[in-house]
């Protein structure tokens, strides 16, 4: 089966053409990846049901259907690049941003706390409401105690959640997954009139 035209790699690096080939291919087994893979499955439902309504389009096949399917799967592809979208806490209004936008944003954020880099973030809308919950893994540099770092890092992460991005965030899970090396120390520069040796 032909990859898709502007074929898109997910976040979990599995090609998108390939996950939905192998979901519409019933002899093959089970991939053990695609089956506890959250953005392999999303991808595969939102595709089975766009993929359904297009097909119903092509058995009635009026002239400008075919374009219609295109432009439709064109926005299907471009929902999974960007992944899933969240709700912005904003009661009179359903506004929503994409859950790739937000964890870089909030990435960002991690990686602006001295001695400490992001990994990974996730995003998860809560059961009800508008919350959302982010994971995120962490590498840190040793030179102070870690629950210190980790908790200056979910302040920044809320802070900015909330006041740049407006969404509701319930709670901040931080992993430490590795660790920062320090940087080797800055030397003065040595310039004319300045022997690099000490004393007079």
């Amino acid at each position: 089966m032909p990859a898709f035209v502007g074929d898109e790699v997910l976040p979990c690096g599995r090609l998108l053409s390939r996950v939905w080939e192998q979901a519409q291919d019933a002899t093959s087994a089970a991939d053990p990846h695609v089956e506890s893979c959250l953005h392999c499955r999303e991808a595969v439902e939102g595709l089975a049901t766009v993929n359904a309504a297009t097909r119903a389009l092509r058995a009635e096949d009026p002239p400008g259907l075919h374009a219609l399917a295109d432009r439709v799967m064109k926005v299907v592809r471009a929902e999974v690049r960007l992944g899933r979208l969240l709700p912005l806490a904003d009661p009179d209004r359903d506004l929503r941003i994409a859950e790739s936008v937000a964890a870089k944003v909030l990435r960002q954020a991690a990686d602006s706390v001295p001695g400490a880099r992001a990994e990974t973030c996730r995003l998860a809308p809560e059961s009800s409401g508008s919350d959302v919950r982010v994971t995120m893994t962490l590498a840190a540099a040793l030179d102070r105690p870690l629950p210190d770092r980790v908790h200056q890092v979910r302040r920044s992460v809320l802070h900015l959640a909330g006041q740049d991005l407006g969404l509701a965030v319930a709670a901040v899970d931080i992993t430490v997954v590795d660790v920062l090396k320090p940087l080797p120390p800055v030397r003065p520069a040595v310039g004319p009139g300045h022997p690099a040796g000490g004393g007079r």
